[in-house]
């Protein structure tokens, strides 16, 4: 990309992401390029980020390991729908996971836990997501059973019009008045250590933050 371009592109994406300084936005921009890799180079094609490309990212980045949060994680940040992050949807996306406010968190979380984009987190949403994030134990007793259980708990806690699902208004309550039930289903943020590390090694000298 000439400099005259990338100018332009740090400008629009510095003025629309609110939470990165143009040399930070300079920086991410160059390193997506450099996971992007040769892939940048061919004529006619946006380049992007792939699902497995962004998948590893989040799992030698970020430490994630959950297979569905990693691929709704994903889904976040593709806005579009067309199975790869661009440059704009990177930059934007990493602006909410990495500074974003609790109320831009919250919306993202929730979007990470809806499952099937209904506008509500189900009891069957939740037994998958706590089925697939909790550690398996081996134990006597059906695993499914202590799932199924701490769902209710779950509900109780945080189903505030008692309808037996959680809607935005339901898990934003409850995240205000407790902030760990941000990522009550999953860990679909970064760690504070994770993201002290990413930021310190990209917005430093982001040549070096070849291998990932």
């Amino acid at each position: 990309m000439n400099r005259k371009k990338l100018q332009k592109l740090t400008d629009t994406l510095t003025k629309n992401s609110k939470h990165f300084s143009k040399f930070e936005v300079k920086s991410l921009i160059n390193l997506f390029h450099n996971l992007v890799g040769d892939r940048a180079e061919r004529a006619g094609v946006t380049p992007g980020l792939d699902r497995n490309a962004f998948r590893n990212i989040l799992h030698m980045t970020f430490g994630m390991t959950d297979d569905m949060i990693m691929d709704r994680v994903f889904r976040a940040f593709d806005r579009d729908n067309d199975g790869s992050v661009s440059v704009s949807e990177w930059i934007y996306g990493l602006s909410v996971f990495l500074r974003g406010t609790l109320e831009e968190k919250m919306k993202y979380c929730f979007e990470v836990f809806d499952l099937n984009g209904d506008g509500f987190i189900s009891k069957e949403e939740m037994f998958h997501m706590l089925k697939n994030s909790l550690l398996k134990q081996p134990s006597e007793e059906d695993p499914d059973e202590g799932i199924k259980d701490l769902v209710e708990i779950t509900l109780k806690k945080m189903d505030r019009d008692h309808d037996g699902k959680l809607s935005f208004a339901d898990y934003e309550g409850a995240v205000r008045e407790e902030t760990l039930l941000l990522e009550a289903f999953g860990p679909c943020l970064p760690d504070p250590k994770s993201q002290m590390e990413f930021e310190a090694q990209v917005f430093k000298d982001p040549n070096e933050f070849n291998e990932i």
